[in-house]
């Protein structure tokens, strides 16, 4: 064997342990296998491939679940001959009638374990400690193959971690790994293959290989998803709507174009959102109603919310205001949009305003146009940017074996050092304000525009900033 063939690994374990739960996360396939919580649902060793560069690194066999491993081990104990090793005890019980009978599940986990270069044996650490599971360890020790314990669900409040590793000590497996295949630490994988090579030293290049690939993905799939976030927010930045004051005045017609530009907002908001998920691996859907704003691949989120609006006002008082770019061209705030006369005059009027000159900016700007424009406040951006980034950082800490629906847990921390890279993020959108031709629904190619590419690429370095001080703040 050539050390570029891929890795192969049994991933082990009583029935129902998170087997087909961990290889879903460990190779992003959401729909590899079958995930049920009724026991027994993996009867066959089914195969799947983690491909690093193009290749296939690591073979995974997901194998049916222990079922009745005490019998079985009474079942070898009685063979006459003892001078057998362990591994000849299994091999003899391979070709024997019982292999095929009523222990036939046990007979495909110890057939592929003695196929392969090492197991993982995913435990539930919720489980207590009882006699089944010292018969199953001492099953896998006598195919003598490395063996990687792995407590799972140890996020779990009824996790009993302590006991489990007692437990392993005494036969030996003190290289334990701590996951969760419905909510991975970050960096669990790359720790987990780290632990591995440890075992199998004679692939420890290749697994090393591995986990610097995942660790380099990671920051990739990081990188293009804060870009992504920092897209809409330059796009709502830029986003402006005319009106002439005569129409504006009808209210009926002034609430059919307040409501046209929330629903553009909406929209750009809930295609980022789709957009992360694909990115994540994962399908449209996946989140829950609370505390993420999506449900059922749509966004229930109210950006526009007085309740929210008002959040954001209080957190942008509170020393981590945007700057003086906060509302410059807001003649009156509505809704949570900003209404500016005369903005065609772009940042030479803001700017008037931002020093000191707002009263003369605005009778300036009326009189030369009697045009009303709507723009998209910056405490909804805010607002997005908060909620956009809290649906990253779920989906970073999400397996792709969990069957319950996203949710992001407990509200962000609303303290200073949490909310300023926000604030700053949002501030770094701003130069959009002066170019409605950056929106993505305009006529121009706005995204070959250098000037607009530097700017959500200061936006994207600033939402890296503000998901790191959320991670620090959790």
């Amino acid at each position: 064997m050539t050390t570029t063939e891929p890795i192969r690994i049994a991933v082990v374990g009583h029935t129902n342990a998170g087997k087909t739960s961990l290889l879903r996360t460990l190779t992003r396939r959401v729909n590899f296998g079958e995930v049920s919580q009724q026991p027994g649902t993996t009867r066959h060793v089914e195969a799947v491939e983690l491909q690093v560069s193009g290749r296939a690194a690591v073979r995974f066999l997901d194998t049916p679940g222990l079922e009745d491993a005490v019998a079985l081990r009474e079942h070898l104990a009685a063979f006459d001959d003892k001078d057998l090793t362990p591994p000849e005890r299994v091999r003899r019980f391979l070709h024997g009638p019982e292999a095929h009978g009523v222990f036939e599940q046990e007979a495909k986990v110890l057939r592929a374990l003695l196929e392969v270069d090492a197991a993982f044996l995913v435990i539930d650490a919720r489980e207590p400690v009882l006699p089944k599971f010292r018969a199953e360890i001492e099953l896998l020790n006598a195919c003598a193959r490395p063996v990687l314990p792995v407590l799972n669900f140890v996020r779990d409040a009824a996790t009993r971690e302590a006991a489990w590793k007692e437990l392993l000590s005494a036969y030996g497996l003190h290289v334990v790994v701590r996951f969760d295949a419905a909510a991975p630490f970050v960096g669990a994988e790359r720790e987990l293959y780290r632990d591995l090579a440890t075992l199998l030293r004679d692939r420890r290049a290749q697994l090393d290989g591995v986990a610097a690939y995942l660790e380099a993905e990671f920051a990739q799939r990081r990188r293009a998803a804060t870009t992504r976030v920092a897209e809409l927010l330059v796009d709502a930045a830029a986003m402006r709507r005319s009106v002439s004051a005569v129409e504006f005045a009808v209210e009926s017609s002034r609430q059919r174009l307040i409501a046209a530009l929330q629903k553009d907002v909406f929209d750009k908001a809930q295609r980022c959102a789709d957009d992360l998920l694909a990115l994540y691996g994962f399908r449209e859907g996946d989140a829950d109603e609370a505390p993420l704003p999506m449900v059922e691949g749509r966004w229930t989120m109210d950006f526009f919310h007085p309740e929210a609006l008002k959040d954001a006002s209080v957190l942008l008082g509170k020393g981590v205001a945007v700057g003086a770019a906060v509302g410059v061209v807001a003649d009156l705030a509505l809704h949570g949009l900003s209404l500016g006369a005369g903005a065609a005059l772009g940042g030479a009027i803001g700017g008037a305003v931002s020093q000191g000159l707002g009263p003369l900016g605005r009778k300036l700007a009326n009189k030369l146009r009697d045009v009303h424009e709507l723009t998209v406040e910056d405490r909804v951006l805010f607002v997005i940017a908060s909620w956009q980034l809290k649906l990253l950082r779920a989906l970073e800490q999400r397996g792709h074996a969990a069957v319950d629906r996203i949710a992001a847990g407990a509200a962000a921390s609303s303290t200073e050092a949490a909310q300023r890279p926000l604030a700053e993020l949002v501030r770094a959108a701003q130069p959009a304000r002066s170019h409605p031709d950056w929106e993505s629904s305009a006529r121009l190619r706005w995204r070959e525009a250098p000037q607009r590419q530097d700017v959500v690429a200061r936006v994207a370095e600033r939402a890296a900033a503000a998901i790191e001080a959320l991670e620090t703040a959790a």
